[in-house]
């Protein structure tokens, strides 16, 4: 048998979890400390897991290796994957992705 389940994401995101780690405390956010992943999540208030507004899952290494930088593949388009640098600003890796319209839509 197999059932079905409902998630309340607009969009998934894959975030290289081996790459966040490699860079250490030189990452995003403020100071550049916090995870790429983490700050994806705290953008999208609303819920955890299926109930959030974007589902970001961290996976393991996607085995592109960049260097002080991270691996991120936008589930709706899968054939485009992009390699963020460390300390660039949330506010362009969310346009870059397309979330800035799931953002407005999750506010509502």
């Amino acid at each position: 048998m197999i059932l079905g389940v409902r998630a309340q994401w607009r969009a998934s995101i894959l975030v290289c979890a081996k790459c966040e780690k490699k860079l250490d405390k030189k990452g995003f956010g403020e100071g550049g400390k916090q995870r790429l992943s983490k700050l994806l999540r705290k953008r999208f208030a609303g819920g955890k897991g299926r109930k959030a507004g974007i589902g970001v899952m961290s996976v393991k290494c996607l085995k592109v290796c960049p260097k002080h930088a991270v691996t991120v593949v936008d589930g709706s388009r899968p054939r485009d994957w992009l390699i963020v640098q460390a300390g660039t600003p949330i506010e362009q890796v969310e346009s870059r992705l397309g979330l800035t319209e799931a953002i407005a839509v999750a506010a509502e």
